[in-house]
């Protein structure tokens, strides 16, 4: 896996000469681009847990880049991708951003709106990334919940008091208490905001599936 803060963009171009020159114009703000010829070899050996940018030409021999974007959102990939044409049109531009993608540019692309497109995509790929961690290390805490912990977790969600709280589930507000001190402890919460901003969605997501 590439380190978070070693961004790599994704060039993926059958015309030699543009590949040439976008490496060279994306080497020019520090981000480190690794040039693809073939889409396939492309899709059978890129990196999907590393940090980045994907840009796609769309007419290429073999697999158009549509297809290639299709193939990446159809197995998961979260990192962003731009569509690049020298022919586009208003049907191929909804087609693109229906399938996925981030950003749609036509050649001859502007260098400045490239680069800009592709450093607010590594941004918010870092930001997503950092999401999915954060959501991943919640569930985890939460599968270390007690059954009662859960319960006046989701309680504490819904906004009830330690009374409210102890009428509900029939225990004392001082038992309350304590199943509140654990579930802070375990789910290293340090506020009461910090609960239900990280908790909270997950208690809906899991209270629909039931």
């Amino acid at each position: 896996m590439n380190p978070p803060l070693s961004p790599l963009v994704h060039l993926i171009d059958d015309d030699e000469a543009v590949r040439a020159s976008l490496s060279l114009l994306i080497g020019t703000v520090g981000l480190r681009v690794h040039a693809w010829a073939d889409p396939l070899v492309f899709l059978a050996e890129f990196d999907r847990e590393g940090i980045g940018v994907i840009v796609l030409d769309v007419r290429m021999p073999g697999i158009s880049g549509l297809s290639v974007l299709q193939t990446l959102v159809s197995q998961g990939v979260d990192q962003p991708v731009v569509i690049l044409t020298g022919h586009g049109t208003v049907d191929m531009c909804r087609r693109a951003f229906k399938a996925g993608a981030a950003e749609f540019l036509e050649k001859p692309v502007d260098d400045e709106l490239l680069l800009e497109t592709l450093q607010s995509g590594v941004r918010q790929h870092v930001k997503r990334r950092e999401r999915t961690l954060i959501d991943r290390d919640a569930r985890d805490r939460y599968t270390q919940l007690s059954e009662r912990e859960r319960e006046v977790l989701g309680l504490i969600v819904a906004g009830l008091t330690n009374k409210e709280m102890g009428r509900a589930l029939s225990v004392s507000p001082r038992t309350v208490e304590t199943h509140r001190a654990n579930l802070f402890a375990k789910l290293g919460a340090e506020s009461l905001a910090q609960l239900v901003r990280q908790y909270g969605a997950l208690i809906d997501e899991l209270t629909a599936h039931k």
